[in-house]
């Protein structure tokens, strides 16, 4: 049985709709102002909330302003009742996380309209996200053990090589022997930070003044920042010729922290190396649009399919029948991320064995 919390000072209203609510199998609770309906909702974390606009002590304003920033009940659908609906507090009704207007008086037809649809529409986001995390613990379990043991058994196998018959080999083997070990164990280093920093990411993404905190920071040295990072992943493949940056004069100062365009940076540019064949070029293009400076990754390698780009997650490798891939997937969603998490926008443009694009904006507060 569906709870539905009404929030309503108008005793006949309130009670009139509560009692309509229940003849139709619904589970109503009933709230006298703002404040009292604010307890209500962090108490039963009901299916539905119908909260009148005007009222003493809180308005329906400040209750669903309150609510939207709790993780607990930020996601329940909200129907705010009104004497009239102007242009004016619609606009800011929706601004602040509104489903639907009830225009009191209204009917038993009208009432039910509006309470099926947002229940509807909420089951089917709850059944979508269900679905996005069984593909997740899918992936995890035919993706992970595999990405953790490739590197373990690069670090483990020359190891046991050296422990048996490390009196053989002369310097140059074991220093090559080493170089395996330590290309092994840098890989496994990254993929447990990539793991951690999805998960606190994930962690965020619900929290809006942590969002707020992230978008506070800002990175004097963007543009350099930028090029400094992929010079760096360039330099890793060996593949310093290939790499081309276009920058823009000046500093732009970026509403981002330095240790997260890095990684942005990195991710994109590694993804961009690692699926082109040498001597192909990768390019780094920036180019400033109003508040946004916008970075394109461009590389003439391997491509995506079309699907491969809409169903990018964490833990889903592209093509993985076809080609044996390194790498999880983390490095382009966590990229994706935090360009979201920033106010920015990722988009990725590609065709496969042609080109891949990989633009994204960042938003900047001027030139350092």
């Amino acid at each position: 049985m569906k709870k539905i919390l009404i929030i309503e000072d108008e005793p006949y209203i309130r009670e009139g709709t509560a009692l309509l609510l229940e003849d139709q199998g619904f589970n109503p609770i009933t709230a006298e102002d703002g404040s009292i309906g604010i307890q209500m909702a962090f108490l039963h974390k009901p299916d539905l909330i119908i909260c009148d606009v005007m009222m003493p002590n809180v308005d329906g304003y400040g209750v669903i302003n309150k609510l939207r920033q709790d993780p607990e009940t930020a996601h329940i659908p909200f129907i705010f009742l009104t004497a009239k609906i102007d242009r004016t507090s619609t606009r800011m009704g929706m601004n602040l996380g509104a489903d639907d207007y009830l225009t009191k008086p209204f009917t038993l037809d009208e009432l039910l309209s509006a309470v099926n649809a947002r229940i509807t529409k909420q089951e089917q986001l709850k059944r979508h996200s269900e679905e996005k995390l069984e593909n997740l613990r899918k992936n995890i379990i035919y993706s992970l053990p595999h990405e953790l043991m490739t590197p373990l058994n690069g670090i483990l196998g020359p190891i046991e090589l050296l422990e048996q018959m490390y009196d053989s080999f002369s310097k140059e083997e074991a220093l090559e022997m080493i170089t395996m070990i330590r290309k092994s164990g840098d890989r496994l280093h990254r993929l447990v930070q990539n793991y951690l920093l999805y998960a606190q990411l994930d962690l965020v993404s619900a929290n809006t003044s942590a969002i707020n905190g992230m978008r506070d920071c800002t990175t004097s040295e963007g543009i350099s920042t930028i090029e400094y990072a992929a010079q760096h992943i360039a330099q890793s493949f060996e593949r310093t010729e290939d790499f081309h940056f276009k920058g823009i004069e000046g500093n732009l100062v970026f509403q981002i922290d330095q240790e997260h365009l890095y990684k942005i940076i990195t991710e994109l540019t590694d993804n961009a190396f690692k699926f082109s064949n040498p001597h192909s070029k990768v390019q780094i293009t920036c180019t400033q649009k109003g508040l946004y400076c916008w970075i394109e990754v461009t590389d003439r390698g391997r491509g995506m399919s079309k699907n491969a780009v809409e169903t990018i997650g964490a833990y889903m490798q592209f093509e993985r029948r076809i080609f044996e891939q390194q790498g999880t997937g983390f490095g382009l969603i966590i990229a994706k991320r935090l360009v979201e998490l920033h106010g920015g926008e990722l988009i990725i443009e590609s065709e496969p064995n042609v080109l891949t694009n990989v633009r994204f904006s960042l938003p900047i507060s001027g030139v350092a």
